[in-house]
């Protein structure tokens, strides 16, 4: 392979940067760096049960239903819900982390189109949060900034300014912040755009037109080089492709024209980013600098699914909806285990601590699996007409898990 040495350097890179501890904020889908991923020597409980409260911290009804993830800062786990009728009151609602205690909760009306597949939700975008602020946002396209003590500091209703948002299905990109931005991806059959919005202000700060075409996929914050600097840019795919833009301005660093998925995101890494595709995953160099071929390797045989591919030490992680995972070496795809058959339906991207998985499967099932050999060490369930389809967190040791109506926070007891 002529990309060879390039790629065993790549791989060096990417697990040199994965997070040394599993830090005490998840601030995102995905995780601080939308790997999914935290290297960890605190171990998370290799089994749990609901029913006698073994390893469960904490367990706290919801309002309404969502199938967004719930993310961890200062010491709050934030989530959103929606109800009624119409899916259209909205609802935020904070956490405390240590004893599951509700802090605060807020109400609001959306403004946009509710319109959702009966699984899903008004509440199907993950939140995220720079610390200081929770940014949420929703199917119906609204956007609202909560401090973490729960005062509104901005809204924006986006359909006021882009008629004709939304899809059949309801809409599922989730936010990221990059720098001092929150970015939100809106593509749909019609008026489709991507925008930065002042985290402090709501103010937007730059907004780019996207293809007409309906796309659940979320945007990837990472650093991109350019001429031998690191420029924090935001990544967008689209069945059009894969394209990098300045996070400051929204310029357009570089593009890449063949086809991305429309379901699972991308996932970063250290100069390179993996990308799902309607043939299986292909690896992307981002270096704005970079020359020759930008795809380094695809292979056809790594389908994602629903679920986004996960960035580990023990390898690359692809599970498919049927629930069948695959690890492979991130430089240059071989195997290092293939085909595990985990059971179930999966629409939730899994996580990963240390040499555990975490999958959650549609029934509300977690499955646990040694990385090392993609063992199943255990299957936990969460009871029944648990229905989940929201990714989990990982924050401090512990993992935390939302069905429509509870969430659950799991650590060694």
């Amino acid at each position: 392979m002529k990309n060879k040495y390039a790629l065993v350097a790549i791989g060096l890179l990417l697990v040199a940067a994965i997070s040394p501890t599993l830090a005490s904020d998840w601030r995102a889908f995905r995780g601080p760096d939308g790997s999914s991923y935290a290297a960890t020597d605190a171990k998370l409980p290799d089994t749990f049960d609901i029913e006698s409260g073994e390893n469960v911290a904490w367990q706290t009804k919801l309002p309404g239903r969502g199938v967004s993830g719930p993310v961890v800062t200062g010491g709050r786990v934030l989530i959103t819900s929606s109800s009624g009728v119409n899916r259209d009151r909205l609802h935020v609602v904070a956490i405390d982390d240590e004893s599951g205690e509700q802090l605060w909760h807020r109400q609001f009306w959306a403004t946009g189109r509710t319109l959702c597949h009966p699984s899903s939700a008004n509440a199907a975008p993950t939140p995220a949060t720079d610390g200081e602020r929770v940014f949420a946002f929703y199917s119906s396209n609204d956007l609202a900034c909560f401090d973490l003590d729960g005062n509104m500091q901005w809204f924006r209703g986006l359909v006021l300014d882009h008629p004709g948002l939304g899809n059949d299905v309801g809409m599922a990109s989730s936010p990221v912040v990059a720098g001092d931005v929150v970015v939100v991806q809106c593509d749909c059959q019609a008026n489709s755009f991507a925008a930065a919005f002042d985290c402090k202000t709501g103010e937007e700060r730059w907004s780019i037109e996207r293809p007409a075409s309906a796309n659940w996929a979320s945007p990837v914050a990472m650093d991109v080089m350019v001429e031998g600097k690191p420029v924090p840019a935001v990544l967008f795919q689209s069945r059009e492709g894969l394209v990098a833009h300045a996070a400051d301005n929204g310029r357009l660093l570089w593009k890449y024209g063949m086809g991305c998925s429309s379901i699972p995101s991308a996932a970063g890494g250290d100069g390179v980013v993996y990308v799902p595709t309607g043939g299986g995953l292909s690896a992307i160099a981002t270096s704005a600098d970079h020359t020759g071929e930008r795809q380094l390797w695809k292979d056809s045989s790594l389908k994602c699914g629903n679920a986004s591919p996960i960035v580990s030490s023990a390898g690359l992680l692809v599970l498919s909806s049927a629930g069948v995972l695959n690890c492979v070496s991130p430089e240059d795809q071989e195997a290092v285990w293939r085909k595990r058959r985990l059971g179930g339906r999966f629409w939730a991207t899994p996580v990963a601590a240390g040499d555990r998985l975490y999958a959650l499967s549609d029934a509300g099932e977690v499955i646990i699996v040694d990385l090392a050999e993609g063992k199943v060490l255990n299957k936990c369930s969460l009871g029944k007409d648990q229905a989940t389809f929201g990714s989990p967190a990982m924050a401090d040791g512990a993992l935390y898990l939302r069905s429509h109506d509870y969430v659950w926070k799991i650590a060694a007891e």
